[in-house]
């Protein structure tokens, strides 16, 4: 009794066992099926005569450190329906068993499914391996495609982005549920014709929040006219803070004659910055020449030919946009700036021990670093009382101009007085840009007409933050494949069930 209730609990359900043993490893039932007859697939009448037999081999779950392998005593059945052209048919087993022409069980076939789903080819294989399920790469992604999600229900409120198949050349779109919280599809490109007719195949979509790409928007306004298109709050603030960026480095002229740095001492640069003050020179040179030749009448494209520089940069010297002589670069000092401060006003001021000091606490930069701060430190306090040692770049103008008075140092708030004194203009736009953020930070939707008419964008709760998380995990699985899964392996992974 033990025994067969041992059996019982080893076997899939639905098999009678009459056998097991263990050979080497491995370990090797005999069954066959409870049910005296099969029913034929093609009339589907019922039929208990026999024709013959013939052995099916199953793979399944491990037990207890070892491989399990199924041999199943299968029929063949002879149709009783006289009118029926499939004479002879082969039994066929429980969904819940395996499937027809299965090679594993359905139990082992769900394990395989949700490894390689979760994992991709090979880091599932090799973890297949481990779990003593003996699968390939190959076999696991055809598993992953042969489960692949079906038609979904239509959804309502729709986020639609971009993604990039190869970032700057190939991009695809992604449209996700924002009430369901789901991808719902991926489209091969982002081309206005292909999210056009996606849009008009699922006419019940009353609302859809995009970016501020007009692919989305015309495909939008002809496919679904009477859908309501919601612009991303974030996006709102980014444009207005981006059109305040392009003032500020148009106006960064007359910013470098008011902060006394219309001609640099180069005498009083540290090298990094003279390398950048040479580049701004033959900048200018470039921009120059580019300026003659736009002079004359000739066009964008032709000076494009005649110099061989880009149409980006042609166009961004035409719009006076590389005014910049000393570029803002990330660095690793951002988060030390007040372990310097301190050690600087406590009376260290050689780079060196300041590095050594550092370097205690943690710091993981290197010493140029820090001799390149204690130079430009040393340096501003040499010069004028107030007056700016360098001209900061246009994106560190623009960030201290929106920033509140009250978290400025004294010789940011020093620089900020000169520029606004110099150019009071900026100080409107600005004060218009702060009151643009404020406005969308509190969703105050019977403002907004009188900016733009994007009252969606303030008066819906769908945002198209959703949009922008799935595609962080769009990301995760396409390089966990290494950038090489089709469109169709990506959508069986990234697709939920309906």
């Amino acid at each position: 009794m033990r025994q067969q209730a041992f059996r019982d609990a080893l076997a899939p359900t639905g098999l009678l066992i009459d056998q097991i043993e263990l050979v080497g490893d491995q370990i090797r039932i005999t069954g066959r099926s409870r049910f005296s007859g099969s029913i034929c697939p093609r009339c589907g009448r019922r039929s208990t005569h026999i024709h013959s037999h013939y052995r099916r081999t199953l793979a399944d779950l491990p037990s207890h450190g070892r491989s399990v392998r199924i041999n199943l005593l299968a029929r063949r059945f002879r149709c009783v329906a006289p009118d029926c052209p499939k004479r002879v048919f082969t039994e066929r087993f429980s969904e819940a068993l395996a499937p027809a022409f299965a090679r594993r069980t359905a139990r082992l076939e769900r394990i395989v499914h949700h490894l390689g789903l979760a994992l991709g080819g090979r880091p599932a294989a090799s973890l297949a391996r481990r779990l003593l399920v003996p699968v390939s790469k190959d076999t696991l992604l055809r598993s992953v495609r042969r489960h692949a999600a079906g038609v979904r229900s239509a959804p309502t409120i729709i986020g639609i982005d971009d993604w990039a198949w190869k970032r700057g050349q190939r991009y695809g779109t992604i449209i996700c549920d924002l009430e369901r919280r789901c991808i719902v599809d991926l489209l091969p490109d982002r081309a206005t014709a292909t999210v056009e007719a996606w849009l008009r195949a699922r006419p019940g979509i009353r609302a859809i929040s995009r970016d501020r790409g007009g692919c989305y928007g015309h495909a939008a306004a002809r496919a679904l006219p009477g859908a309501r298109q919601v612009a991303d709050r974030w996006h709102l603030m980014e444009n207005a803070s981006q059109a305040f960026l392009d003032i500020v480095r148009k106006s960064m002229r007359v910013i470098r004659r008011a902060l006394g740095g219309g001609d640099l001492d180069p005498a009083r640069l540290t090298y990094v910055e003279r390398l950048q003050y040479d580049g701004y020179q033959r900048r200018q040179e470039t921009d120059a020449a580019i300026r003659r030749l736009a002079d004359t009448g000739m066009a964008i494209k032709t000076i494009v030919r005649a110099t061989g520089y880009s149409r980006k940069t042609v166009r961004q010297v035409l719009r006076g946009g590389r005014a910049d002589v000393f570029r803002n670069r990330a660095n690793s000092l951002g988060l030390w700036l007040d372990a310097l401060d301190s050690e600087w006003t406590a009376g260290c001021r050689n780079g060196a021990e300041l590095w050594r000091r550092l370097k205690k606490s943690g710091f993981p930069g290197s010493l140029r670093v820090i001799t390149e701060w204690a130079t430009r430190r040393r340096r501003t306090e040499a010069a004028p009382d107030g007056m700016p040692q360098k001209c900061p770049s246009a994106r560190v103008v623009a960030r201290l101009l929106t920033i509140a008075r009250d978290q400025l140092s004294r010789q940011d708030a020093f620089l900020v007085a000169m520029i606004e004194a110099a150019i009071p203009a900026l100080t409107a736009v600005q004060d218009l840009v702060d009151r643009f953020h404020g406005m969308v930070q509190r969703q105050q939707s019977n403002e907004l007409p009188a900016w733009i008419d994007v009252a969606a964008a303030l008066s819906e709760p769908w945002s198209n933050g959703q949009t922008e998380g799935q595609i962080t995990k769009l990301k995760l699985v396409k390089r966990q494949m290494y950038g090489r899964a089709k469109l169709d392996l990506l959508r069986a992974r990234l697709v939920p069930p309906a």
